[in-house]
């Protein structure tokens, strides 16, 4: 009997892994290399890395042969090997021939929506189960975290009643979940109605929808009931087909969120509507603050630079949004890919735009993406802007994990050395969404990945995923392969 989960018993709820399989699979998963038959009571306290190219994630040279020691999920020395004294009765790993990086972290995701079995999204997919098995996948491809966009949970209408979608998003954050990155919600976001999350019809009536000054202040105030990350605005009249949030609705969304101490996130493609933004202090762009053949001015970028120069919210930071553009055919048949989503999936989703693809058509890719770099994305990080991961991941299309791998390799094309790309998906990324990890330091939450290859050398090394540590336990890997892969009748 084929083990394919159909779209009618995930709706109905029968869907993944049952609790029993999930307890099952929590229960098998390591606590630290070397302890595949022991529970987490049972591992021991700490373990001593050794031997691997060790890459910190703060943009100086890797330790080579190093030592790191992980203890409480967190690590507490880090050097070379033979200098660092491990404690009585720790594990010693050998990974001798590995290079070890730390985990990334995505800021831009739309997870939960996306039914990965048939690609297909709907809000009744919106579920832990469903959130949980996202959280799987972006830990597989060594996400430590992620921040999800335009979250499905119940808020006002703004006109005395609310959604009733229920609080999914806001207890999973506060859970740790064995095997699985951390989840964060900046809720459901805020615009003109319709105007705001697009791609899929599930997603468009999620957030506030606001048309006057006193719907757009009403709207923060409800918001911030849930502690979003961020809240973030679309300032987009999706070329044309509908109204934009105008500037002083997005500039009393700004001052109301700024009086709560809440920071504003946007999505925006003018530069008349950046500069207003940018005075008016917003702190994040989920993808570039210009865009669509508009490009940063002086102008612009001297209001950066003032407002880092005043101290004025100065840690400001942008999504490129290199996405998938510079990716190959090759790139598509990787192994990474085809062991978290199905052939039927790829081919279905991209089988037409990968049956284009030529070597001409991907070096011309290339080219666009370094001159997008150069006039755009390296502008904004010269005046002092950070860049950091965020892929949109969830959407159909948008695979989940994947197309941040793609994006964290596509910068590398856009103009960044191999290790600036890896220090803005770890450590800066982390650092932007306030979370304790992406940096392989004494303190840092112990989230790393063990590659077969360097990829200093070759930023698609960073493919070669040998292990993924999260909060010191390995993730069981092979475990949720075999799960998805079940799913799809492998």
């Amino acid at each position: 009997m084929s083990s394919t989960i159909t779209k009618t018993e995930f709706l109905s709820g029968r869907r993944g892994v049952k609790k029993a399989s999930l307890c099952v699979l929590i229960a098998a998963s390591l606590f630290l290399a070397g302890c595949a038959n022991q529970t987490d009571a049972q591992a021991p306290s700490a373990a001593v890395f050794e031997g691997a190219r060790l890459i910190t994630g703060d943009g100086g040279a890797p330790i080579e042969n190093s030592a790191f020691i992980v203890q409480n999920g967190q690590f507490t020395r880090v050097g070379r090997r033979g200098q660092v004294q491990a404690p009585a009765g720790a594990v010693r790993v050998d990974l001798t021939g590995k290079t070890v990086m730390p985990a990334k972290v995505d800021l831009h995701g739309h997870i939960g929506y996306q039914h990965d079995v048939d690609g297909t999204m709907a809000k009744e997919y919106f579920t832990r189960e469903n959130l949980i098995d996202h959280l799987q996948r972006l830990a597989y491809y060594g996400f430590s975290a992620v921040i999800s966009v335009g979250d499905l949970v119940d808020r006002s209408d703004l006109h005395g009643g609310r959604t009733d979608w229920g609080d999914v998003p806001l207890r999973v954050r506060d859970e740790i979940i064995p095997g699985a990155a951390l989840f964060r919600t900046t809720g459901p976001g805020i615009a003109w109605p319709g105007s705001g999350a697009n791609g899929h019809p599930s997603r468009t009536d999620v957030p506030y929808p606001v048309t006057t000054v006193e719907e757009a202040r009403a709207a923060v105030q409800d918001y911030v009931r849930m502690k979003p990350e961020f809240i973030k605005i679309w300032v987009d009249d999706r070329g044309g087909r509908t109204q934009k949030l105008t500037p002083p609705l997005y500039l009393a969304i700004i001052d109301e969120a700024h009086r709560y101490n809440i920071p504003v996130a946007a999505h925006n493609v003018t530069l008349a509507d950046a500069k207003q933004l940018m005075r008016a202090g917003v702190e994040g762009w989920l993808h570039l603050p210009v865009r669509n053949g508009e490009a940063p001015d002086g102008e612009l970028i001297s209001i950066i630079r003032e407002r880092i120069a005043k101290n004025d919210r100065p840690h400001m930071w942008f999504n490129p949004g290199a996405g998938s553009a510079a990716s190959s055919r090759d790139d598509w048949n990787d192994p990474l890919l085809r062991e978290t989503v199905s052939p039927e999936q790829i081919q279905e989703q991209w089988g037409d735009q990968l049956a284009r693809m030529t070597p001409d058509s991907v070096q011309r890719a290339r080219q666009n993406l370094r001159q997008m770099g150069a006039a755009n994305a390296l502008k904004l990080r010269d005046a002092g802007m950070k860049i950091v991961l965020g892929s949109d991941t969830g959407q159909t299309r948008f695979f989940i994990g994947w197309m941040g791998q793609l994006e964290f390799e596509n910068w590398v094309w856009m103009g960044l050395t191999p290790s600036e790309a890896i220090v803005a998906a770890t450590r800066d990324s982390a650092e932007a969404a306030h979370i304790n990890t992406g940096f392989v330091a004494a303190g840092k939450s112990a989230d790393f990945i063990v590659l077969d290859a360097n990829p200093l050398d070759n930023i698609a090394n960073s493919r070669k995923i040998n292990k993924v540590y999260l909060r010191g336990q390995e993730v069981d890997r092979a475990g949720l392969k075999a799960k998805w892969q079940a799913r799809w009748g492998k």
